[in-house]
């Protein structure tokens, strides 16, 4: 179940990382949670951030990522380094992103996905 939950928060940071709204939906429940550094917003925003462009991601790099379960709930830790075009402008952060997921109707839907900036 660990190795599913992995695999559908790929899905998702490829769909991010590419700016595909279909496989964003595919992957997230349509009330989920984003946090940034300066803003926190609904699953319809997010996509907006990155189709529009004012998100653009220029290089991921995962460090690792760990699943657990908690009952019916799942959740990721992904530690990355995290580059994008923001506005234009080139910026790079080391995050820890929490991932939540839960199930609905039996496949895992991302219900909560927040940036915590790393400063060591």
């Amino acid at each position: 179940m660990n190795k599913t939950l992995l695999d559908i928060s790929r899905q998702f940071w490829e769909a991010m990382e590419h700016a595909d709204e279909v496989g964003m939906r595919a992957c997230a429940h349509p009330d989920c949670n984003f946090v940034h550094i300066g803003i926190t917003c609904k699953l319809d925003k997010e996509i907006e951030f990155y189709t529009s462009g004012a998100f653009q991601p220029t290089n991921i790099t995962f460090h690792s990522q760990k699943a657990e379960l908690f009952g019916d709930t799942g959740v990721v830790l992904t530690d990355c380094d995290y580059s994008l075009l923001l506005d234009g402008k080139e910026t790079t952060h080391h995050f820890m992103v929490t991932e939540v997921y839960t199930q609905d109707e039996k496949r895992w839907k991302l219900v909560t996905f927040s940036f915590t900036a790393l400063v060591y």
